[in-house]
């Protein structure tokens, strides 16, 4: 009887599963689904089994609005009442380049088999699992077999950029598109503990089917980046040995070969773990390399978000605790980090499986070119230089005040769940003022912008009336990261560089050389120490004492005359 049952439950679990095949298995492991017959497998899913919730979002750059999926064991699916009852949540995002498509295929069936076959799923007793099917709808719509030009399958798949052309993971901070303002808003919706986003490499060649992209320890930072080295990402490095894709870091060895050793990649707040991490949570981007054979690929995505959801189920408890001490630790931190170097000095000592670099004559130009030899597999132990170390550093404001008129920047704070309010009067305050004194911008865009760089500052105290409307934004907040890291514009991916104050850098006032003259006059006969100064600069630069209109810029530039809004980054430190 015993064993009539087991047989009718394995005839059915076939039987659900047959019902279930994705385009990926169909087709021996070549092809990825359309968006539309993604979408599609997903409202069957959610059809027929009442522990998926499948919802539209908000809309992107395409026109269509971002999925997501839920999977709740217990058919709860407000968020709030999940994480009142303990869940951890894991958000998965996919096809954010969907040409790398290995997590749109690898999340179907994830899913499916978490349905039709629970029981090999214990560890979602107590765990959430949201899934973005399709992030990059516009890429994903535009759909090849010709732009991964360097890449093993699959035969079909969409392109990098979105329907604005955007890549959308250098967007997360910045928000230009749709597609990341409504991420955003699912994302704090979720709040969630653990954040894998999946992707495919480019550039060396190793024995590696996986690596991993994952969140710095520094910039994470103290306890849970600890925590992150020694406890999450041992976890999943086993996890992925024992079922069958050992894993190493994601190789970040551009003009070099990695048997050399590498650094680890910078994940600044542009890309998806940079922007988790500036909200506490724990985020890996898979990159599954792209010269070995998709069905591979796939199969080492599945295996590690699989893993992922083993991790939050074994260690749940400790890392919800870590996650609200870290939120309640941030609101009276002191200093940030707002940019970040490598410390060359230091260094993690890893084993490496690779394959042995040489230079060979190129049968296109004839000069020598880079070549990998599978023939010549080898196991080094290499540096790999996962250390960062502050390179600018700011003590928090109490608050900043930032004029009405900027309401863009106020619209991303609301959007990033950082607290503000208006002045209800005219108010008076002493802050610290920055002044541009330098920045450096190139000549070519990048992510349709003009990104600074070498910026330095002049900081001054000054009294200024703000008004009625204006914006006050306390810094002791669980946000205080992001308030900071955008705020400040030395931040590596600050408002100020992403050009959202660029109005400032142009003057809107100036004068006619040939009435300032006059005044210019005046100004020095009434202030002697600009007449002092004057004179000092002409002594010790003898071009400029040739120049008379360099002079009279001087003057005026030094002068009450010289508009006060040139130059002035409009968001105020108030200190006390």
């Amino acid at each position: 009887m015993r064993f009539s049952l087991l047989l009718l439950l394995c005839i059915f679990t076939f039987q659900a599963h047959a019902q279930y095949k994705t385009r990926f298995e169909l087709s021996d492991g070549k092809q990825t689904p359309t968006y539309e017959e993604g979408i599609a497998f997903y409202k069957l899913l959610a059809k027929n089994f009442p522990q998926i919730q499948m919802t539209e979002k908000g809309l992107t750059d395409s026109g269509k609005p971002l999925h997501l999926v839920l999977f709740s064991k217990n058919k709860q699916f407000d968020i709030k009442k999940l994480k009142a009852q303990g869940k951890a949540i894991l958000l998965i995002n996919n096809a954010i380049h969907p040409g790398e498509s290995d997590g749109v295929d690898a999340s179907m069936m994830l899913l499916r088999d978490i349905v039709t076959n629970p029981a090999k799923f214990p560890e979602l007793d107590s765990v959430v699992v949201a899934i973005i099917p399709f992030y990059n709808i516009g890429g994903a719509l535009n759909r090849n077999s010709t732009t991964r030009t360097n890449q093993e399958g699959p035969e079909e798949y969409g392109f990098r950029g979105n329907a604005r052309n955007y890549d959308l993971n250098r967007d997360f901070i910045k928000n230009d598109t749709r597609n990341a303002r409504s991420f955003a808003a699912i994302f704090h919706e979720l709040d969630p503990d653990l954040f894998a986003d999946t992707h495919v490499s480019n550039g060396s060649d190793y024995q590696y089917v996986m690596t991993l992209d994952y969140a710095q320890k520094d910039k994470l930072g103290g306890k849970l980046g600890d925590y992150n080295n020694e406890v999450f990402l041992p976890f999943m490095y086993k996890h992925l040995k024992e079922a069958g894709y050992e894993a190493t870091p994601y190789v970040n060895a551009w003009g070099q070969t990695p048997d050399k050793g590498f650094v680890q990649f910078p994940d600044w707040p542009r890309y998806s773990t940079g922007y988790a991490a500036l909200f506490h949570t724990i985020g890996v981007m898979t990159e599954t390399h792209m010269l070995k054979s998709y069905d591979k690929r796939v199969k080492s995505t599945y295996a590690y978000l699989h893993g992922n959801m083993k991790f939050l189920a074994a260690q749940r408890n400790a890392l919800l605790k870590l996650r609200k001490e870290t939120k309640e630790a941030v609101k009276s931190q002191e200093k940030f980090a707002v940019s970040w170097q490598v410390n060359k000095e230091k260094n993690t000592q890893i084993d490496f499986k690779g394959y042995e670099p040489e230079y060979i004559p190129s049968e296109v130009s004839g000069l020598n070119r880079l070549h990998y030899d599978r023939s010549k597999p080898f196991t080094k132990t290499i540096p790999f230089y996962d250390t960062y170390v502050p390179l600018d550093e700011v003590t928090k404001p109490v608050a900043y005040v930032i004029p009405q008129g900027w309401h863009n920047i106020i619209d991303l704070m609301k959007l990033n769940q950082v607290e503000v309010k208006q002045l209800e009067k005219d108010t008076e305050m002493e802050v610290e003022t920055y002044y541009i004194d330098h920045v450096e911008t190139p000549i070519q865009p990048f992510e349709g912008h003009y990104w600074h760089t070498s910026v330095t500052l002049k900081t001054e105290k000054q009294k200024i009336i703000f008004k009625k409307g204006d914006w006050y934004i306390p810094v002791n907040q669980w946000t205080n990261r992001y308030i900071v890291e955008t705020l400040e514009p030395r931040g590596v991916d600050s408002f100020f560089k992403w050009n959202f104050f660029d109005t400032i850098l142009q003057a809107k006032e100036h004068y006619s050389g040939y009435v300032f003259e006059d005044l210019a006059k005046k100004l020095l006969d009434q202030f002697s120490e600009l007449k002092t100064q004057l004179e000092e600069k002409r002594k010790s630069d003898p071009e400029f004492a040739k120049n008379a209109n360099a002079q009279l810029d001087f003057i005026y530039e030094h002068s009450p005359y010289r508009e006060k809004e040139y130059l002035r980054y409009p968001v105020f430190r108030l200190m006390k």
